[in-house]
């Protein structure tokens, strides 16, 4: 992460060591979409020190903002305001993208589901309407890589079953067989 500090000259060793192991924690929750930059602002108002820390994250703009008497304590709030400010972001950003549905999957109307607790189940019939011709393994990971999809779902026709592949997060597949 590039640090930019305006209104001051340079800090001690010590307080930009410090300074430098929370910029690089905070640096592990922003830096997963490039490398990113901090402006700090630092006003001094008698014997009052108040830090602001800016970053542009996820499109949105994280302020975190300290005041205190000593300037090292001030920064330390400041960032701990923007650490805050980044997970929610993040965390509404994340479930935002879970929340939506795969290509594929089509909602209907629920079966009866299983009820006793205060929540009713509820079950989705997915692609029951269509029947595909068996494929091979070689032949399912051609149609695979066509979509965006997270798993596709066939017959088999080596072993005459109903097969499920699945993109792992690290690119490869898991295959499972019934």
């Amino acid at each position: 992460m590039k640090v930019s500090y305006r209104g001051m000259q340079e800090l001690p060793p010590k307080m930009q060591e410090k300074l430098d192991a929370k910029f690089a924690k905070v640096s592990k929750l922003l830096e997963r979409r490039g490398e990113k930059e901090a402006h700090v602002v630092i006003t001094t108002e008698r014997h009052l020190h108040k830090a602001e820390i800016t970053v542009q994250f996820y499109d949105h703009q994280l302020v975190g903002v300290g005041s205190d008497a000593d300037l090292l304590t001030a920064m330390t709030e400041a960032l701990d305001k923007l650490e805050k400010q980044a997970v929610k972001t993040r965390a509404k950003w994340r479930d935002k993208r879970r929340e939506e549905e795969p290509e594929g999957v089509e909602e209907e109307e629920p079966e009866k589901g299983v009820t006793g607790s205060s929540e009713e189940v509820r079950i989705f019939r997915v692609n029951h309407h269509e029947r595909r011709k068996p494929m091979t393994l070689e032949e399912a990971l051609l149609e695979f890589d066509g979509g965006n999809r997270n798993y596709l779902v066939y017959r088999d026709a080596e072993r005459e079953c109903v097969s499920v592949l699945v993109r792992r997060r690290d690119g490869n597949f898991d295959l499972i067989e019934s």
